[in-house]
C-alpha cells in the first residue's frame, strides 16, 4: 500500500483527465471507479460522438458559455484551455478530431468510445492503477484533519495522501453519477449549494405538442418569455419535440433560464412561454411575400394541401389548427387576415412551457460544492488538505456544445498537478 498516492474517485471525463496528469507529474496514482468501466457517461456525450470542447475564439467565450460559476475556472482555463485540450487528445494521444457547426468538436471517428480508450491506453502507460467495480463512500482523514485515505462500501480502508473527488453530478445514474461526491462533501462539512437540473428537456401544457413527437426542428429561433412577458432567453438551431414536451440543443440551453427562474421562486412553478419562429431567416415582409407566392402556386387547391412547400409534413396539421383558418378552404378564398395568422403562427408558435424532466434526464446538473470552498488555483479544498475537486461535482456549469467538458478537462488537469505536488512534497505543502 503506497500511502503517499493519488487517489481519484470517479473515471469520468474529469477523473480521467487528472489520473494522467497527476502520473505525468510522477506521483502514483490509483483510479476507483464504481461501474464496470470508464467513462460510462463519456460514452453517451453528443449522440454517442463525445462534444470534446468547442473551438472557440477565446477563454472568454468559453466562459461566456458558462454561465453557473464560469469565472471561477480563469485560473484552470488559462492552464489548460481548448486550444490545450485539441493538441492533448491529437498531439499526444494520437485521436484525430474535427471541428462543426457551431464549433463543435468531435473524434474525426464520431465514436465517443475512441476518446475512452485513448485515455485509458495513456493511463496504462504512465501505470495508474486502475480498479473498476469499487464504490467509494467516504474521505478518511488523520488525527490533524488531513486526507489520509478512502473508505469503499465494502469497508475498505485504502490510504492515499491525496483525493480527487471527480465523481459527476446527479445526472444519468445509470452511468454512475448518483451525487456520491456531493454527500462525501457535505460528510467532510463542506458547504454544497442547492442541485438541480440543467440543460434539460421542458414539459409543455398543449397536447398538440404531442403529435409532433419525434419531429426535429433545424434553424429555428426559439424565444423564452416569463408571465410578466420579459424575455429571458434566445436561441438559434436544432430543437426537437416529445412526447411530453420540448427537447433538442437550443431547448436545452434554454432550460437553464427555465430552471434558475424557477429555483429563485422555490417550489412555485409558474408557466413560462416559449415561442418557436419556424422561419428566422426570413423578414415577416420576406416571409409574407414567400407565402404568396406559394398560395398562387395552389391557387385552387384546399388550405391544407397548400403548405408542403413550406412546412414538414407533421407540422401542417398542427399550424393549421393554430392559425384557426379553415383547412377545407380554398387558398383563393384566404383573406389578407387570414394570411396574416398564419404568418403569425410560422413566426411566433407558442407552447406553454409548466415544467422540467426529473435529474435523472438532466444532461448536467447545476449546482454541487460551492466554489467558495475550493481553491481556484488547485481545485484544493480550503478547509482539508490533501482532498481536491475536479468535474461536475463542482458547482459550475454551462451550455451545449463542449463547453461542460472543457471545464471538466481544466479542472481535472489542475486537480491533478496540483495533487501531484502536494504527494511529491515531503512537507506536505502544495
Amino acid at each position: 500500500m503506497d500511502k503517499s498516492r493519488i487517489i481519484v474517485v470517479g473515471g469520468g471525463a474529469a477523473g480521467l483527465t487528472a489520473a494522467i496528469m497527476g502520473a505525468r507529474a510522477g506521483a502514483p496514482v490509483l483510479l476507483l471507479e464504481k461501474k464496470d468501466q470508464l467513462g460510462k457517461k463519456l460514452m453517451i456525450t453528443g449522440k454517442g460522438r463525445c462534444n470534446v470542447t468547442n473551438a472557440a475564439n477565446d477563454v472568454e467565450e468559453i466562459i461566456a458559455n458558462l454561465p453557473g460559476n464560469g469565472r471561477f475556472l480563469y485560473g484552470a482555463l488559462r492552464a489548460f484551455d481548448h486550444r490545450q485540450t485539441m493538441r492533448f487528445f491529437e498531439e499526444e494521444l494520437r485521436l484525430p478530431l474535427k471541428v462543426e457547426r457551431g464549433n463543435r468538436v468531435f473524434p474525426e471517428s464520431d465514436r465517443a468510445a475512441d476518446v475512452v480508450d485513448a485515455m485509458a491506453r495513456e493511463m496504462k502507460r504512465l501505470k495508474v492503477d486502475v480498479q473498476t467495480g469499487v464504490s467509494v463512500t467516504a474521505v478518511e482523514l488523520d488525527e490533524d484533519g488531513r486526507v489520509a485515505g478512502v473508505r469503499t462500501r465494502q469497508g475498505t480502508k485504502i490510504p492515499g495522501r491525496a483525493v480527487i473527488i471527480a465523481t459527476g453530478g446527479s445526472t444519468y445514474p445509470g452511468t454512475g453519477s448518483t451525487g456520491d461526491g456531493y454527500r462525501m462533501a457535505a460528510d467532510l462539512g463542506l458547504h454544497v449549494t442547492t442541485l438541480r437540473p440543467s440543460l434539460v428537456p421542458l414539459i409543455a401544457q398543449e397536447d398538440w405538442v404531442k403529435e409532433l413527437q419525434g419531429l426535429a426542428l433545424k434553424n429555428v429561433r426559439v424565444t423564452l418569455w416569463d408571465p410578466k412577458g420579459k424575455k429571458l432567453g434566445e436561441e438559434f438551431g436544432e430543437m426537437l419535440f416529445t412526447h411530453f414536451g420540448l427537447s433538442g440543443p437550443i431547448v436545452l440551453s434554454l432550460s437553464k433560464k427555465a430552471t434558475n427562474y424557477w429555483e429563485k421562486r422555490g417550489k412555485e412553478r409558474e408557466p413560462l412561454t416559449v415561442k418557436i419562429n419556424l422561419k428566422p431567416a426570413l423578414t415577416p415582409e420576406q416571409l409574407d411575400a414567400r407565402i404568396q407566392r406559394d398560395f398562387q402556386e395552389y391557387l385552387r387547391k384546399q388550405y391544407k394541401n397548400a403548405l408542403g412547400d413550406l412546412l414538414p409534413k407533421s407540422l401542417i396539421p398542427v399550424v393549421i389548427r393554430l392559425s384557426k383558418i379553415d383547412e377545407d378552404k380554398f387558398v383563393h378564398q384566404i383573406t389578407r387576415q387570414e394570411r396574416h395568422q398564419l404568418l403569425e403562427t410560422l413566426t411566433g408558435m407558442t407552447v406553454t412551457v409548466i415544467g422540467h424532466r426529473p435529474m435523472s434526464e438532466a444532461i448536467v446538473t447545476a449546482g454541487g460544492v460551492d466554489i467558495k470552498e475550493i481553491d481556484p488555483k488547485t481545485m484544493a479544498s480550503k478547509g482539508v488538505p490533501g482532498l481536491f475537486f475536479a468535474g461536475e461535482v463542482v458547482d459550475v456549469d454551462g451550455y451545449t456544445g463542449g463547453f461542460n467538458l472543457q471545464a471538466a478537462w481544466s479542472m481535472g488537469y489542475v486537480a491533478g498537478r496540483a495533487a501531484a505536488k502536494l504527494v511529491n512534497t515531503p512537507a506536505g505543502g502544495v
